[in-house]
């Protein structure tokens, strides 16, 4: 009876499955580079916050500056932890650092799930890392000239001789983040559905065929997503979400993959 080699033995189960996900590249070596994209980003990130450190002061008065703006006369934040202000400095240095690093980032993201595309999507390694870097950084211009700073306009509202409006460094600044980081993920719907109507995944006929149940997973998300549960929020959250769906059924009709039409009889 003729031995067979190990070598040429039928590949099990699961090695298919990795092979048919990862191609010719073992799991180990797809970990690896896993590994390797992490590191690179860490040290864009590092690079990015010891950048931010340089103009740390102009930030954080940048950022404080629509909080400063709604406050009554006489009012002004406060700190009350001994090292509330410094880790404020901290934080935004390291929001700096990766905004800097974001389109970098957003490549080696792009770099690590391209194995598992078509190969005719791979070509959009630097379209994803551009719109995904300008759909966040567009979330937070929004969050920072427009959301915020009504939103904080609301809450002094409420300051009278007898309650006067005190915000905290720490909670102002913690609400600022929720916002920018929602904002930043709410403005990537435009990037998501472009590249899903590229595929064919999606249709400008079906996503406005579906407007309805969109309007109301909408606002039932913007009452989970807002830092607050106040309706002011809440519609400051959902009134760009309902924007920026009527938007991408606009990039899917221009973008979208053409169905082929069955052929007559």
């Amino acid at each position: 009876m003729a031995i067979v080699p190990f070598s040429q033995s039928k590949p099990s189960r699961k090695s298919a499955v990795y092979e048919g996900i990862f191609g010719d590249v073992s799991i180990l070596d797809r970990l690896d580079d896993f590994r390797k994209r992490i590191v690179r980003s860490c040290i864009a990130i590092a690079i990015g916050v010891i950048v931010g450190f340089s103009s740390v002061k102009q930030v954080v008065d940048f950022v404080l500056q629509p909080t400063r703006n709604a406050l009554p006369a006489g009012s002004t934040l406060i700190y009350t932890q001994p090292g509330e202000a410094f880790s404020l400095y901290i934080q935004i240095a390291l929001i700096v650092g990766t905004v800097l690093a974001m389109p970098f980032v957003m490549y080696q993201l792009w770099r690590l799930i391209a194995p598992l595309l078509p190969a005719s999507a791979r070509r959009f390694a630097i379209p994803f890392a551009f719109f995904t870097t300008l759909g966040f950084v567009a979330g937070a211009a929004f969050t920072h000239y427009i959301a915020f700073g009504y939103m904080m306009v609301f809450f002094a509202s409420f300051n009278t001789p007898d309650l006067v409006f005190l915000p905290r460094l720490g909670d102002v600044f913690d609400l600022y983040t929720k916002m920018l980081l929602g904002m930043g993920a709410v403005f990537q719907m435009p990037t998501v559905v472009f590249f899903l109507s590229k595929a064919g995944l999606v249709t400008a006929r079906f996503l406005w065929r579906s407007f309805r149940y969109a309007f109301l997973i909408i606002f039932v998300a913007a009452a989970v997503i807002t830092p607050s549960g106040d309706m002011v929020t809440q519609a400051i959250f959902a009134t760009p979400m309902v924007l920026l769906y009527l938007l991408s059924i606009l990039v899917a009709w221009i973008f979208g993959k053409a169905r082929p039409k069955p052929a007559a009889e």
